[in-house]
């Protein structure tokens, strides 16, 4: 019998202003947090600067070891938005403006209205799939298996929800959350890690943090099987009863 299918992504931030400090990324988590929902798993995430040379060599890398790989960033209309570019150079094609994107952008501009600069966003590599921007009509566009979305945080969540049409799913990860509180992890990290050992493909983690001026534990149980998760939990339930009730101090 098979295991639950496996689709895995990667987000790829393109855009001095990021590395800089001067724009705080929230594109990673939002897609993240998106893809899981409907079954698919970014497993890395890098961010690269405005530069040709770097975006080709993070495609490269990237696209070749995962499903997907999303881009965010470096699609608008000014010098060193070059995203499109380098996207064509990884794959090796052509790039040019495209007359369904220039039709799309003059329902929004007057002819006289559509500046070079404003052209610059109709140019994709040939053979480019238009991934629909609802909210300044310019798209994006998917091509092999990256998909290259805007950085505007809200255009680009408008722009993912066409792009997943075109994804294949697997299996939603299951997420199951214990409180560990108040066994500190240097009682329970060797029980925990034997739990994880015997059960490779449950992913089983420890995440501390500190509130209300005390520390608190929780212990994170994430698989594709329900089941397997749900018997991961049980068991790092018994072994934290078992630790609150030996009286030893906490």
């Amino acid at each position: 019998m098979s295991g639950p299918t496996t689709v895995t992504a990667a987000v790829l931030v393109i855009g001095d202003e990021i590395l800089s400090g001067r724009t705080k990324d929230s594109n990673i988590g939002y897609i993240a947090e998106y893809l899981a929902r409907i079954g698919v798993d970014v497993r890395e995430a890098r961010v690269v600067p405005d530069v040709e040379e770097e975006i080709v060599a993070a495609l490269d890398a990237l696209r070749g070891r995962y499903d997907y790989v999303i881009t965010t960033g470096g699609i608008g209309p000014t010098h060193d938005d070059i995203t499109a570019d380098a996207v064509a150079r990884a794959f090796g094609v052509p790039i040019g403006e495209d007359p369904r994107i220039i039709a799309m952008m003059l329902e929004r501009y007057q002819p006289v209205d559509l500046t070079p600069a404003r052209r610059r966003m109709a140019r994709v590599p040939q053979g480019a799939e238009l991934i629909d921007n609802p909210i300044s009509k310019a798209p994006g566009f998917r091509i092999g298996n990256v998909f290259v979305l805007a950085g505007v945080p809200s255009v680009m969540q408008a722009m993912l929800d066409f792009a997943v049409r075109s994804m294949k799913t697997g299996a939603v990860m299951q997420i199951e959350t214990v409180d560990a509180s108040p066994v500190p992890e240097g009682r329970y990290g060797d029980a925990l890690a034997a739990i994880a050992a015997a059960r490779p493909k449950i992913s089983i983690g420890s995440y501390p943090s500190f509130k209300d001026g005390r520390f608190m534990n929780q212990i994170v149980v994430r698989g594709k099987d329900s089941a397997a998760v749900a018997e991961a939990r049980a068991t790092v339930e018994a072994m934290l009863a078992t630790m609150r009730s030996e009286g030893k101090p906490l």
